[in-house]
């Protein structure tokens, strides 16, 4: 069951991240409200990925501040991440996400009915007992996943999760996202795929050089893009 304090919204108050003498995050301020997916746009190195990571909390800003729901320094019981390349153990598909579960605190007499349940939500109860690493990018994504849901997470953040996927796999993982976040999930997904962000973002948050450019609504952002910036990425040239 779900904890009923919710990390909800995360909020970025003048944000920075510094790597020696390179700023990757420049004073970000930002909230992420729950409702339809989050998606970060940009050109890159742009910092999307560092954002990703901040919210998740697995990465501490140079300077300024995090809450998740009001809290500075939360535990991440209620997110998780799926990494463009995930990392697949040596194990089948089943047992990945059984591990999952047992990680997450899931009782060992619900493990074999929620795996059964995650492996259908993605699609892959047919590869069950196939090794996990033998699986194609597209189905290592998917079951990525389903060890992500394993969490009962309120947040996931995707980080590219199609980068190196076909348009068949592609749209798989597409689908498998807005299904979960029909169910209430709220998704933070970067993408360098501005066809992607269309077809899945209810916000945009687009960045430049390390800092927020714009943050608005995915169908004014495609429209009526309010910086020349965005008006020039939106077209698909080149913003440097």
């Amino acid at each position: 069951m779900r904890a009923a304090i919710s990390d909800l919204p995360i909020r970025f108050e003048d944000v920075s991240v510094h790597a020696g003498a390179v700023t990757i995050l420049d004073r970000i301020s930002l909230d992420v409200t729950p409702g339809a997916p989050t998606v970060l746009i940009g050109p890159n190195g742009c910092g999307k990925t560092t954002l990703i990571r901040l919210g998740m909390g697995i990465l501490t800003p140079s300077s300024g501040r995090i809450t998740w729901g009001g809290r500075s320094g939360a535990p991440g019981e209620q997110r998780a991440m799926v990494f463009q390349r995930p990392v697949m153990l040596r194990r089948t598909a089943s047992a990945n996400v059984a591990y999952a579960l047992e990680a997450a605190g899931a009782a060992r007499p619900e493990r074999t009915a929620r795996v059964d349940e995650l492996m259908q939500r993605v699609g892959l109860e047919g590869r069950a007992e196939r090794p996990a690493r033998r699986l194609s990018g597209g189905e290592q994504q998917r079951l990525a996943l389903a060890r992500a849901l394993a969490r009962n997470p309120e947040i996931l953040f995707l980080d590219e999760p199609t980068a190196s996927l076909d348009p068949a796999s592609t749209k798989a993982v597409e689908d498998i996202v807005r299904s979960i976040a029909a169910s209430g999930v709220k998704i933070v997904m970067a993408t360098h795929d501005i066809g992607q962000a269309r077809r899945l973002a209810g916000n945009i948050v687009f960045l430049v050089r390390g800092r927020v450019a714009e943050h608005a609504l995915a169908e004014r952002f495609f429209t009526s893009p309010a910086t020349p910036e965005a008006a020039t990425f939106v077209r698909g040239d080149l913003v440097i």
